[in-house]
């Protein structure tokens, strides 16, 4: 009886299906084996429950799912349960996203609250347990494809982001930072920004270029996402009225970096914003495919808006365009990057 009720429900010749069973949060090691035995993957509840006896198993066992077949010995999943060996999914979180959009990511995947990811996000005494000096994590949660399990505590989820950047910003580039007088938040703030204003890589430095010899003209940045950020509400289009909307973050009225990250930037950016290319650019505008026409002078970026901008728009009678912060194009009445 003993050797019957310790050995598989099946053998591996059976080729029993895997099974993800959820042991949830505060069940009992009872609880548990009838949970199993339900699912026919143990013989017997009460030899399970010796089994587990003999290794001080209760309130032991850590809840999750759990991937298990027929074909593995009740010790073998009474190991797992002890180890606490559950599934992990994968999450990607892309380069860009704020903190909203990676509370709806998150949520999708049923990984974390969202309400509680948003609260502690914001929460000034526990982000600043992680070595965050400002009031909210924005463009501390590093973009990258994580492994969690399903559900994870918003803390853990929180404190894994933004260990991640710890590895990322290494102390090459802390030094360099500190090289062109800027702190790790200024160096991130510009990071979101370019983050924001081009999807393609190449770009990046020629981008950060144009704002590093802004910032040291003392010239407003004068950035569309920065804008966009800072409005209570947005629907795709960024009026005219807008650029003059009161928000610190609005870089047409302020000159200098907003008070913080507006996205959370990717590895990519970071180094385009300690590691600016040598240039004389001031301006740049879109070319309506993704990328950007460069200038030094407004004489050149007048010709350049012409160009690219009104001269299309007379043609099609179409709109100007920025990216709003998805990603997409979006009409605009406006257009300065």
């Amino acid at each position: 009886m003993i050797r019957w009720a310790e050995a598989p429900v099946l053998s591996e010749a059976d080729h029993p299906p895997l099974k993800i069973v959820v042991i949830p949060d505060g069940a009992t090691f009872q609880q548990a084996a009838t949970l199993l035995e339900g699912e026919q993957l143990i013989r017997s509840r009460s030899a399970f429950l010796l089994l587990g006896k003999s290794q001080e198993a209760d309130r032991r066992i850590h809840p999750g799912e759990y991937e298990l077949n027929a074909a593995m010995a009740p010790a073998e999943i009474l190991a797992k349960l002890l180890a606490g060996r559950v599934v992990l999914h994968a999450v990607t979180i892309p380069e860009g996203y704020t903190i909203n959009q990676i509370a709806d990511v998150l949520d999708e995947h049923r990984i974390t609250n969202r309400a509680e990811f948003l609260r502690l996000t914001s929460d000034k005494s526990f982000i600043s347990t992680l070595g965050i000096p400002v009031g909210t994590a924005e463009g501390y949660l590093y973009p990258d494809t994580y492994r969690f399990a399903r559900p994870t505590a918003a803390k853990d989820v929180i404190k894994t982001m933004v260990e991640q950047l710890g590895h990322v910003m290494t102390y090459e580039w802390k030094a360099r930072a500190n090289d062109i007088h800027l702190t790790v938040h200024e160096v991130l703030t510009l990071a979101s920004v370019i983050e924001k204003e081009t999807g393609a890589g190449e770009e990046r430095p020629h981008i950060s270029s144009v704002f590093h010899n802004r910032l040291r003209r003392k010239i407003p940045l004068q950035s569309d996402p920065t804008v966009i950020y800072g409005l209570p509400s947005f629907d795709g289009n960024l009026h005219k009225k807008d650029l003059s909307h009161p928000s610190p973050y609005n870089t047409y009225r302020w000159a200098g970096l907003p008070p913080g990250p507006i996205a959370n930037p990717g590895a990519q950016s970071i180094r385009a914003a300690l590691y600016p290319a040598p240039s004389a650019y001031l301006y740049f505008v879109s070319k309506n495919d993704g990328t950007h026409q460069f200038s030094a002078t407004l004489v050149e970026h007048n010709r350049a808006v012409e160009k690219y901008q009104k001269r299309p728009f007379r043609r099609g009678h179409r709109s100007q365009t920025l990216m709003t912060p998805d990603g997409r194009q979006a009409p605009s009445e406006t257009g300065v990057s």
